[in-house]
């Protein structure tokens, strides 16, 4: 009866993640063709980024689902473990745990390595000239994406025979680490060598995206839904628009009727007007060109679907601002006290990446999950939307910066207007990322929950040896686990997350990368403060005749973003009919450049 409460408690903890895994797939979808380019639209890249986002997306629930399973395995009232989590079913756990993380992180690695790059050069080889008159097949264009594509293998095989021959910087450290968990982490074979090391470069390349794209998405993101009311609805823009070009083009015919039949031609000054005019008229086909692009004309109906969805709860978007502006520095503010507390307290500095035995000032998040774990399955629920949280900001960082090298600007990734090798090098900024947030959410945000999730142990002596000690009438001797504890009995009880113990693993081992993940921690929380006061006190104000000169330069400007707050367009964007209004707002307009 007691293996079947277990089992049954770990079933449905799988079952949510598959419905999790079953909803991400829909977002990918949502997300691929409502930023896509329709104009350079391919099946191929589509599949590609498509299976991509969900696995990344996948992999990162993974997290909640870790910390799940091994805080089922323990009583947090009793500190002991229950009746039904015997070492084999423990290890049962963990091993499937190990394998769902290794699928997924090696598929990433294969998409990421292999696929997302043949599917780059692909659509980089094809030639639409070319196919036409049959002088490229798809077997050539085959064989030099693939030996475009041979070049990452190679690299990742010298990355793999590094980790494999160069001896462990933290080998030789192990006399500073007295604890047997801590001796535990140490690689035992040059396989687990070679990995740590190959997933150790990776987070600490994977950081140096993170402190920039995720670091200014996490102060955007809440500040562009705050900010993301249009001045004015699209029909109602097309319709002044197209009143306005009418205008344009009766003044036109009026002065080519007055000059029709004059021996010498076109005055100077009717010249000069009707070139004014042929100028104007440019620019208002342009805007109208944008304004139909903008409401979906010519779009798929996913991307016309979105943007409806997207004006019916606009005006929640005031309200989810602010709480993830809250949350934000909620957030800002837990990571600087983990910091400095690691810091200042860590039991092996530099020589294990600043690994915290256990906290020693109040950190908020982290009290918030173990508190709210008394309402089963609240913490989960809370720890799935905040690894949501930064994944979404990494994309708002991203969708805002853009893809550069150095200061140039190489891509830039917009709604409706990001090309395939844009969306493609972007998955891939994205999987190292996740990379790095799942470092900072175990390490720094909220370190003794992800840790051990809500699994306690009892400190009072066992009435008989080898039995579980028991608090039920002392309760006030229950102490959360922490990895420097080295009595029996959390030794017996508490089981790190399989997430946990590979960072920890890596940072022991490399101790380089992990006190480069650890001082990056504070450049992030630099970089969100910049970016948090400068949006929060600046306000961008860009005009139409700003646009217009974007446009001219980019055709692929988007036009009714705006920084205001006003939800008079919105019925105009979810009905589609324009209200009776003589003129439009010409201040305010901002590039969306992404934004929800």
């Amino acid at each position: 009866m007691l293996a079947s409460a277990g089992l049954l408690q770990t079933s449905l903890i799988w079952v949510a993640y598959a419905v999790a895994v079953a909803l991400v797939l829909l977002v990918a979808i949502i997300t691929t063709f409502t930023w896509q380019s329709p104009h350079e639209r391919s099946v191929t890249v589509s599949i590609v980024a498509i299976v991509s986002l969900t696995s990344l997306l996948a992999t990162v629930f993974l997290l909640p689902v870790d910390i799940a399973l091994v805080s089922s395995t323990a009583s947090a009232h009793l500190g002991a473990k229950k009746d039904w989590a015997t070492p084999e079913r423990i290890d049962g756990i963990l091993l499937t745990l190990k394998v769902v993380y290794y699928t997924l992180y090696s598929f990433d690695a294969l998409l990421c390595l292999i696929v997302i790059p043949f599917a780059y050069f692909w659509y980089e080889e094809y030639d639409e000239v070319e196919e036409e008159e049959g002088t490229s097949g798809a077997g050539a264009r085959f064989w030099k994406a693939a030996k475009y594509t041979l070049g990452f293998v190679f690299l990742v095989l010298i990355l793999f025979l590094l980790g494999f021959f160069v001896p462990a910087a933290g080998s030789g450290n192990g006399k500073h680490l007295d604890l047997d968990y801590f001796k535990r982490l140490l690689a035992a074979n040059k396989g687990e060598k070679a990995l740590t090391f190959g997933v150790g470069l990776l987070i600490t390349l994977g950081t140096f995206l993170y402190t920039l794209y995720t670091g200014a998405g996490l102060a955007l993101l809440p500040v562009s839904l705050i900010k993301s009311a249009p001045s004015i609805s699209a029909p109602q823009l097309s319709a002044t628009i197209a009143t306005d070009l009418e205008r344009n083009r009766e003044l036109q015919r009026q002065i080519e009727m007055r000059n029709a039949g004059r021996p010498d031609g076109m005055s100077q000054k009717d010249r000069r007007e009707l070139d004014a005019l042929l100028r104007e008229e440019r620019t208002l086909v342009r805007r109208e060109r944008l304004a139909a692009e903008t409401r979906g004309d010519g779009r798929s109906s996913v991307f016309r679907a979105w943007t409806k969805i997207q004006a019916v709860f606009r005006p929640l978007k005031l309200l989810g601002g602010i709480l993830l502006l809250l949350l934000s520095i909620l957030v800002w503010a837990s990571m600087l006290i983990t910091g400095i507390d690691k810091a200042a307290n860590s039991i092996c500095k530099e020589h294990c990446g600043y690994i915290l035995g256990h906290i020693n000032v109040f950190q908020p998040v982290n009290w918030i999950f173990v508190q709210s774990a008394k309402a089963f399955p609240v913490d989960y629920i809370l720890m799935a939307l905040l690894v949501l949280f930064f994944f979404g900001s990494s994309i708002t960082g991203i969708a805002t910066i853009g893809i550069r090298f150095l200061w140039v600007r190489v891509f830039q990734i917009k709604k409706g207007r990001t090309s395939p090798q844009a969306l493609l090098i972007a998955t891939v900024m994205l999987a190292l990322i996740i990379l790095a947030i799942n470092y900072a959410i175990a390490m720094i945000v909220a370190p003794q929950y992800a840790i051990y999730g809500t699994q306690t142990f009892c400190v009072n002596a066992p009435r008989h040896p080898g039995e579980q000690p028991d608090c039920r009438e002392h309760r006030d001797m229950v102490r959360p686990c922490s990895e420097v504890f080295s009595e029996p009995a959390a030794k017996d009880v508490c089981t790190p997350t399989v997430m946990s113990t590979f960072l920890n693993r890596v940072t022991i081992n490399w101790p380089v990368f992990g006190a480069i993940d650890f001082w990056a921690q504070f450049a992030f929380l630099g970089v969100f403060m910049v970016v948090f006061v400068t949006s929060l006190f600046r306000t961008p104000r860009l005009n139409l005749s700003e646009l217009d000169e974007e446009a001219e330069v980019d055709e692929e400007e988007g036009l009714l973003a705006s920084t205001g707050r006003r939800f008079g367009a919105t019925w105009g964007d979810i009905t589609g009919r324009t209200k009776n209004r003589n003129g439009y707002g010409t201040g305010g307009g901002e590039g969306s450049n992404g934004r929800g």
